[in-house]
């Protein structure tokens, strides 16, 4: 639930504020109205701007209801960056204009302008230049997706390209279904054009359809010696120089500015030696992934057996993450499908003779769909799954999760690794 933190200064805005938390309220998010004028009950003893810096340690959102100085003097001190930043809206007293002032796309506040403005029967004012163009936002794209973004300097390279009406190249390790939005380019992971686009038919490109240029599976190993070093190849004609990769590997970077959007689609299954300390988990979950070159973000989930749903060292782990740990009975983990890694001594202990692959496995395997749903912020309607180039997209994670590391033991500790079945469809 999104949490909102609003401020009023006078007796309009406070009308104001209430009938726009009402509405808020109503659409299922966390709203609170303060008050700060000595004509007001119960009015706040910090100043505006004290106030403002608790807000942002705790807010989702904060809108002022008055004078854009007032917001702007007040959240100066505190601004750090749009991958932290809170939304920030700015809401004239009479409710006759809402701004998006801060963090229109990662945090989300040109959406919730739109909400406001809906509510109060104002106008929106959005200045962000791919809203106004309807251009692809990649910023957008991976946030109401529940990717990660990296890279953000190149970001802003790719909008800038597409509002230069330049190309931009765009390459998946996923497939992905229908016509690319408005100016993007699909690239192989040198960053070079592919020689057949998309058509936008049922068929998706697919990251292991790569025998015809002599590419290897990315997921199966040489993913390095494939995508690790993109400057080797920077003076080649075909290659395009910014660029979106949609990946969970570090070192992929087809592009000399390329910015890198991270599905949470990998699981970590773990097993270890009851008591195993927290460090010792840590250190073999990191190296795991540094294995693969697979960011942190890129996981989804922790798995492992019901034996260890209460092992104090697992769950400091998924604490720490911020992701779910999901455990399975014997039963559930021996039913699982596939060739996995023995281990007498394992089945001894446990009943089944492998738990990290296993229940890796299992939980990738159990996918679902995704509709994403953007409000559009320019014509206050809620449109099902459009982005801003007015195209709809889907995120798939579906049956068919498998094996991308198997497993892997170190000091007392077992992981694997393990890949959902996921694609973006552009309609």
């Amino acid at each position: 639930m999104m949490k909102i933190s609003m401020i009023c200064f006078s007796l309009t805005g406070q009308e104001t504020g209430e009938r726009l938390a009402d509405g808020l309220k109503a659409l299922g998010y966390e709203v609170s109205l303060a008050k700060k004028s000595k004509y007001l009950l119960d009015s706040v003893s910090v100043s505006t701007g004290e106030w403002a810096g608790e807000q942002f340690n705790k807010a989702d959102g904060i809108i002022f209801i008055g004078a854009c100085g007032i917001a702007v003097r007040s959240i100066a001190p505190y601004i750090v960056g749009k991958k932290t930043d809170p939304a920030v809206l700015v809401v004239d007293e009479c409710g006759k204009f809402v701004i998006s002032l801060l963090s229109g796309h990662l945090g989300g506040a040109n959406a919730l302008t739109a909400q406001a403005a809906e509510i109060l029967g104002a106008a929106p004012v959005i200045t962000t230049a791919t809203d106004l163009h309807q251009r692809f936002a990649v910023d957008v794209f991976a946030k109401e997706n529940q990717c990660s973004i990296f890279h953000m300097k190149a970001a802003k390279e790719v909008s800038a390209a597409l509002l230069a009406n330049k190309e931009v190249g765009f390459y998946s390790e996923f497939p992905w279904e229908g016509e690319l939005p408005r100016g993007l380019v699909a690239c192989d992971r040198n960053g070079n054009r592919k020689n057949k686009e998309l058509s936008g038919g049922p068929k998706p490109y697919d990251r292991n359809e790569n025998a015809e240029n002599g590419e290897t599976n990315k997921l199966s190993g040489s993913h390095a010696a494939s995508c690790g070093n993109a400057d080797a190849i920077v003076r080649q004609q075909s290659r395009l120089v910014v660029g979106i990769a949609v990946t969970i590997h570090k070192d992929c970077l087809p592009f000399p500015s390329t910015v890198q959007v991270v599905p949470s689609v990998a699981v970590l299954g773990l097993g270890c030696r009851k008591g195993m300390g927290y460090a010792q988990i840590r250190e073999a979950a990191e190296q795991s992934l540094d294995k693969l070159s697979l960011y942190r973000e890129a996981v989804h989930c922790l798995a492992s057996i019901d034996l260890k749903k209460e092992e104090p060292g697992i769950l400091t782990l998924a604490e720490a993450w911020n992701v779910p740990f999901k455990t399975f009975s014997e039963e559930e983990l021996r039913a699982v499908n596939g060739s996995f890694t023995p281990s007498a001594f394992v089945k001894q202990i446990t009943g089944v003779d492998n738990v990290c692959e296993r229940s890796a496995v299992l939980v990738a395997e159990s996918g679902s769909i995704t509709h994403i749903t953007e409000f559009d912020s320019l014509h206050h309607t809620q449109r099902g799954g459009l982005n801003h180039a007015g195209q709809e997209y889907l995120m798939h994670a579906g049956q068919g999760g498998r094996l991308i590391q198997k497993k892997s033991a170190a000091a007392g500790v077992t992981t694997a690794v393990a890949l959902r079945d996921w694609r973006i469809r552009f309609e």
